[in-house]
């Protein structure tokens, strides 16, 4: 191997290690939602999000001055790899600021965060955390099953999941129009997940095509 083929590849190993942290941070953001559900203690729930979401932001640049070096010494077979992470560090980052936004709801809420209202968007954090990790497999595995299982989970199950949480939203308001203000906040944890969803799946698409070595898809904005 070329010493200039071998700085690529450790190059990518660091970029590789790296987006995986990014994932990684966004599976704790969702799990810290749970957990502060479960435990019903939601004080601190933001601030350990908007932590998260500063490391994320951080990676992001890393990732980013990594993959603009190495473009310039690409040796064939890299560059594909170094344009889908590049590209994909918008949905990531993205993904961090939905989730931080979610956390940040739900310590404001907490008084009421019982209310079924707000308890509809628990199944939404769940199946996002699933889809998190199989991207994350996906990604380190270059498997596209895994892949298309993050799209799937998406259009069967987020948007039903999302559809059911806003007509349900709707029905209570109506029931209790005194309940307004946390059915709005619970109508926008749910939109903001939905939209960490899409993020997800724009991700999966690219690395499907990069792995198959077809054009990847627009990305839903």
């Amino acid at each position: 191997m070329t010493d200039l083929a071998a700085g690529v590849q450790g190059d990518r190993s660091f970029v590789t290690g790296r987006f995986l942290r990014m994932l990684s941070i966004t599976l704790e953001q969702l799990d810290a939602v749970r957990d502060a559900n479960t435990r019903a203690e939601f004080a601190g729930l933001g601030a350990r999000a908007k932590v998260l979401e500063r490391e994320t932001d951080a990676l992001e640049r890393e990732i980013e001055e990594a993959c603009l070096a190495a473009f310039s010494g690409c040796v064939k077979g890299d560059l594909g790899f170094y344009l889908m992470v590049f590209r994909s560090l918008t949905n990531l980052e993205r993904v961090g600021d939905y989730a931080f936004s979610v956390a940040r709801d739900l310590e404001t809420f907490a008084p009421r965060a019982r209310s079924a209202t707000l308890q509809d968007v628990l199944p939404l954090v769940r199946l996002l955390s699933v889809m998190v990790e199989r991207l994350a497999y996906a990604f380190a595995e270059r498997d596209v099953a895994a892949a298309r299982e993050v799209m799937v989970l998406d259009f069967e199950q987020v948007d039903a999941l999302y559809e059911q949480m806003q007509r349900a939203s709707l029905t209570r308001l109506v029931e209790r129009p005194e309940d307004v203000e946390v059915a709005l906040t619970a109508s926008r944890m749910a939109r903001n997940l939905e939209r960490l969803g899409d993020h997800l799946v724009n991700v999966a698409e690219r690395l499907e095509a990069l792995v198959l070595g077809t054009a990847p898809p627009a990305p839903t904005p």
